[in-house]
């Protein structure tokens, strides 16, 4: 046995929450406390988008989640091949991104 042991959480599952909520949009901002991560749909002919989600995490947290968020999509890549993303240079891509340095998202 090694000499940190592993620490056992019992997480537990709701009903509504185990069905999951779809977003394709997510919208990121930060203060030096936290980082507020707001899960959105867009959807074809639907103008406006309405939060479905908000995470809120330190960011010790968020950093964690990123390496986490890495290494899962390393280890997909590695089972089923490169994840594809779409778009072309200069078309519209809705969806997670960062925008370029100094535009605001709408």
């Amino acid at each position: 046995m090694s000499e940190q042991q592993q620490q056992q959480i019992n997480i537990e599952l709701g009903e509504k929450e185990a069905e999951g909520i779809y977003s394709n949009l997510a919208i990121i901002t930060h203060s030096p406390a936290e980082f507020v991560i707001d899960f959105t749909r867009v959807l074809p002919g639907i103008p406006k988008a309405r939060v479905h989600a908000r995470v809120i995490m330190t960011p010790q947290h968020t950093k964690m989640l990123l390496g986490a968020l890495k290494e899962n999509v390393e280890k997909f890549e590695k089972k089923f091949g490169e994840i594809k993303i779409a778009g072309e240079p200069g078309g519209q891509i809705l969806g997670f991104q960062t925008p370029p340095k100094g535009e605001k998202v709408h």
